[in-house]
């Protein structure tokens, strides 16, 4: 197995490939967030140059067969006798079909528990946030206990036709079993689990390891996230792109609070439902709902396709008035905060 190559020195302070240090007397692994991200995306850059490589080479190894295979028959209908037949298509338009149509996810609160600097505690601020899976604090700590879940979201730019949007910086969190919110929660304040970020490939997807969310009082089950358009922006949270929640199904969800871990969810859940609620009643969680497949011993796998459009001004994100753990009023954006939470909710 190959060793990660240290640092070395330059007349300018210690360097790792090819850049200088932010923290010259701290290990390349306490850089903080910007330095992971900056090696993150120079590593996937020199990944993606290998396999372009690969690529050319396989297809001029192809060139040299005597024949091509016949093209594989279309399996979609023909056009009936005396139907009209379709209208040529645009280039753009044909860029746009073959992208596939997306509306622009609703512009959610971040609610008062988002750890990034905007309600107090500020985890994108820490090295090692930039991780696929959450299910441990940061540098060690507490393991949040749960149902596991796979959770991917599909991010389209939708202002260039709902292509993938490569490269974005997505930022994600999210209760634990019992309802609380790591940094913020009476006894949990000092944990960082169930929180991260990822950045998106070259198919806009990001997929983050975890444990489903419990059900608190007054809000469906749901999963935050930030988007931002670049990777050096994921630490300034004004800089946000979209900011919006994952709603979870109901069937699946009452499997879940089924399980042990999970006392009161089932309670709470089956005093909400989706139209009730005051984060995805406005249209039921259309845009929203995510879909899900798996079982309770397995995990589930959790999906949502995300559209997200730089035209437009983002309208949420920014933590609700009260300051540091202020929960928004009853019945007013983020809902009522899980029992256990921070003194003055």
């Amino acid at each position: 197995m190959s060793q990660i190559p240290e640092p070395h020195d330059s007349p300018n302070g210690p360097v790792y490939e090819g850049r200088l240090l932010d923290r010259a007397d701290e290990e390349v692994v306490d850089q903080g967030i910007s330095f992971d991200i900056g090696t993150l995306v120079s590593r996937r850059s020199m990944l993606g140059l290998m396999g372009a490589g690969a690529g050319v080479l396989a297809l001029a190894a192809c060139s040299t067969g005597v024949s091509e295979a016949p093209a594989a028959q279309s399996t979609s209908p023909s056009p009936g006798a005396g139907a009209t037949p379709a209208a040529p298509s645009t280039p753009a338009a044909s860029a746009t079909a073959a992208a596939g149509a997306v509306d622009e996810v609703p512009d959610e609160t971040a609610g008062p528990y988002p750890g990034d600097g905007s309600n107090g505690p500020d985890v994108l601020e820490d090295a090692g946030i930039v991780r696929s899976d959450i299910r441990t604090s940061i540098g060690g700590g507490a393991t949040a206990k749960g149902v596991p879940m796979t959770l991917t979201l599909n991010i389209k730019d939708i202002a260039k036709g709902n292509v993938p949007f490569a490269n974005t910086a997505v930022y994600v969190w999210h209760c634990d079993s019992t309802g609380s919110y790591s940094m913020y929660s009476s006894g949990i304040e000092n944990e960082t689990y169930l929180r991260g970020v990822q950045i998106a490939d070259s198919d806009g997807k990001v997929t983050f390891t975890s444990i489903f969310p419990a059900c608190y009082t007054g809000r469906w089950p749901h999963i935050h996230f930030e988007v931002y358009s670049a990777a050096a922006d994921i630490t300034d949270s004004s800089k946000a792109i979209s900011t919006s929640q994952v709603a979870l199904p109901q069937d699946i969800s009452e499997t879940v609070y089924a399980q042990t871990d999970y006392a009161g969810s089932a309670a709470n859940l089956s005093q909400v439902s989706l139209e009730s609620d005051n984060v995805f009643g406005d249209d039921g969680g259309a845009l929203q709902l995510a879909t899900v497949a798996g079982d309770v011993t397995k995990g589930f796998q959790v999906e949502l396709t995300v559209g997200v459009d730089t035209a437009t001004v983002p309208t949420a994100g920014a933590a609700p008035a009260g300051g540091m753990g202020g929960a928004p009023p009853q019945g007013g954006p983020g809902g009522t905060p899980p029992t256990g939470m921070p003194p003055g909710n």
